[in-house]
């Protein structure tokens, strides 16, 4: 289905004045025609009434014909099920009044936050929705939306459980395949967002974890979600892109606005990032302190400062490593006998 944009159609000002002159000449032929029925001319003023009440009756049906349309609105035409074209251009317009608007997507609200727990916002804002689906009418937005689908828990590339939300900024670019090509554009892109965003998220560990190929070219690399958002978000975007392209939608942006682990494991992975950074932190001490206990004896022995033999080097050491690798402050003992 190509996208067909009506042009040089924006009459409607002159449309809606002449049919306002013909309103007023048949309310004038009706006020005639009974002056003269009054008077026994029966032929034309019967004619006159005639043709006044006709116009006063049907005259309602061009007026279906007139469209105002405000700047980034479209409106899909057809006639007798025959798509005419797409108005997309700002302006007062006259079509033919039997044509019909087509928007299945016109009452669909999608979700712009899967959070809201008051019941009295519950449903204020969908009184808020109804209003503006009857105040919108059949009328196709271009202007950039926003699509933040709820929180959903994908199992990540080492199967570990994860909460994560996107919002996905898109537009409509083709009005024609919009309306024909799907049942409902806006229902079928938040079904594609979250088809895309399981299908990336189980490529990707949570945090990076050894071993994982996370681009597919056989290579163990540092992709993870946490570490790597932008590109994941940029993942999601083209996955989702190349889903909707066929109903005439735009991805112009998708962005993570939620990552955690799920609540069932949260508490472990915690524990186990604890014992990491519990683990690194010992090893620096470790070292450091390996390193301070050679640097004694090295002064030691170059100033001579105490003749150590290899038993009381080996105690010497195992007090220095003690005092620095304890987790509490060292309680000094003087002894003031030998040390034998």
């Amino acid at each position: 289905m190509q996208e067909k944009i009506l042009n040089g159609k924006k009459n409607g000002m002159a449309m809606l004045l002449l049919l306002l002159l013909l309103y007023a000449a048949a309310i004038a032929a009706v006020v005639f025609g009974a002056i003269l029925l009054e008077n026994e001319s029966y032929v034309a003023g019967g004619l006159l009434v005639g043709i006044g009440v006709v116009w006063i009756v049907a005259g309602l049906i061009p007026f279906g014909g007139l469209k105002v349309l405000k700047p980034q609105e479209a409106l899909v035409l057809t006639l007798f099920g025959k798509y005419v074209g797409t108005l997309k251009e700002e302006g007062f317009y006259y079509v033919n009044p039997f044509c019909t608007a087509v928007n299945p997507a016109a009452k669909t609200r999608l979700s712009q936050s899967g959070d809201v727990s008051d019941p009295s916002k519950a449903m204020a804002a969908a009184a808020a929705q109804a209003s503006a689906a009857e105040t919108s009418g059949k009328r196709i937005s271009l202007k950039i939306m926003t699509l933040n689908n709820n929180r959903q828990k994908i199992n990540d590339c080492l199967g570990n459980p994860v909460e994560i939300g996107i919002a996905v900024m898109w537009r409509v670019v083709d009005t024609a395949k919009a309306v024909f090509e799907v049942d409902n554009y806006k229902e079928y892109l938040s079904l594609q967002c979250d088809s895309a965003l399981r299908n990336i998220v189980r490529i990707y560990p949570y945090d990076v974890a050894p071993g994982v190929d996370t681009t597919g070219d056989g290579v163990a690399d540092e992709g993870s979600l946490r570490g790597s958002s932008e590109v994941v978000a940029e993942r999601i975007r083209q996955e989702i892109q190349e889903k909707v392209k066929d109903a005439g939608l735009e991805v112009l942006e998708a962005r993570i606005t939620y990552l955690a682990y799920a609540p069932e494991i949260a508490a472990v992975m915690l524990q186990r990032q604890q014992a990491s950074a519990i683990i690194d932190a010992r090893k620096m001490i470790v070292d450091g302190a390996v390193g301070m206990v050679e640097m004694a004896l090295e002064r030691l022995a170059e100033k001579n400062t105490v003749e150590l033999d290899e038993e009381r080097k080996a105690a010497m050491v195992s007090n220095l490593l003690v005092v620095l690798c304890g987790n509490h402050d060292a309680q000094p003992v003087v002894n003031s006998g030998s040390l034998y």
